[in-house]
């Protein structure tokens, strides 16, 4: 009769091989035969063997384990598609190396001294971090804690350009809106107007330039001009602004992401104006409510899912027990892509 729990001793008598051999293996070490590698995770699943966690850590010095910090608060989170999107893609990614994820969300200041005891206190192996802003302490902070890191969009905070091996995974911010606005001048619209996402966030600054590139101004018109936040309900308030600044509305509206532009939507329907006929509208991200909203949203897409998956793929690339093979990481910036439909 077989043990309640196979130990490796068992493992290793039942493959025939060593217990070091057996060890290894468990662990993902390099340098054991592929014949012998097969050998014993045959044996592993015949005896149901599992390996004892904090042993395991101490042969890898890994936990299993990775922090994925969103300096945004939880109410943020989970009202916005694109957290989801790419939290799926870093969870695929980290699952199929057999790595857990750990969420930690910023509800208030008082949580930056809570995530910075966690990452310094030996509980993660890395560390994926994502809408970080322009004087947000978490960069220093995954600085402080020598963890491998890898950053959801272009540094943006003062130095985070300049520091050696600092590694994002972005999307070509700046090219896909220069493709919206382009877009909508290639339609014959003059008056367009920008509602932008919060300008201490690297995503909504090269959105903003890229807008800038296609009229070819170096400052936007400040009539055309509102600040979002990259909310529906911020979409929402943009829209009115813009529409009761002026008798005359913008022909055209470029919002910095697919929830203000359904904000913007919904405003533009209540004060009688048509879509496109009136005012074109164009979004950002191509997620879900791109394709639901009503008339269905011209927008730019972004691989959400993917970008989460290569910010993953990043990270583990930097993990122990080894260094990454053949040339080192660098930033990924992933192509954007105009997707036209009924709005603009």
């Amino acid at each position: 009769m077989q043990p309640a729990h196979p130990t490796l001793e068992a493992v290793a008598a039942h493959a025939g091989v060593s217990r070091a051999t057996v060890s290894r293996v468990v662990n993902g070490t390099p340098g054991v035969r592929p014949e012998l590698r097969e050998r014993v995770r045959r044996s592993v699943a015949a005896l149901g063997y599992v390996p004892n966690s904090a042993a395991r850590s101490l042969v890898t010095r890994r936990t299993g384990a990775v922090a994925v910090v969103i300096a945004e608060p939880e109410t943020r989170v989970f009202a916005d598609p694109f957290f989801a999107q790419q939290l799926r893609g870093i969870g695929s990614e980290l699952s199929a190396h057999d790595t857990q994820l750990l969420l930690m969300l910023l509800e208030g200041r008082t949580d930056y001294e809570r995530i910075e005891r966690y990452l310094s206190g030996g509980h993660v192996d890395g560390v994926l971090m994502f809408s970080v802003h322009t004087d947000d302490p978490l960069p220093a902070m995954a600085a402080a804690s020598g963890l491998p890191t890898v950053y959801g969009g272009r540094p943006g905070w003062p130095g985070g350009a300049d520091e050696p091996g600092l590694l994002y995974v972005d999307t070509d911010n700046r090219d896909g809106a220069r493709q919206a606005v382009r877009h909508l001048l290639a339609r014959g619209r003059r008056r367009i107007a920008v509602v932008t996402g919060p300008l201490d966030q690297t995503a909504a600054v090269d959105r903003l330039d890229g807008y800038l590139d296609a009229i070819g101004r170096d400052a936007p018109d400040p009539a055309l001009l509102v600040h979002g936040d990259f909310t529906a309900e911020g979409g929402a308030r943009a829209m009115a602004e813009l529409l009761d600044r002026s008798p005359t509305p913008p022909d055209a509206v470029f919002a910095g992401n697919d929830l203000m532009a359904t904000g913007a939507l919904r405003v533009l329907r209540a004060r009688g104006l048509r879509v496109p006929e009136d005012v074109a509208v164009v979004g950002y991200d191509d997620l879900e409510p791109a394709a639901w909203s009503e008339p269905a949203l011209t927008t730019v897409r972004q691989d959400v899912r993917r970008m989460g998956e290569l910010m993953a793929a990043l990270l583990l690339r930097l993990l122990p027990p080894g260094s990454p093979q053949g040339e080192p990481p660098a930033p990924v910036i992933t192509p954007a892509r105009l997707v036209v439909r009924d709005s603009a």
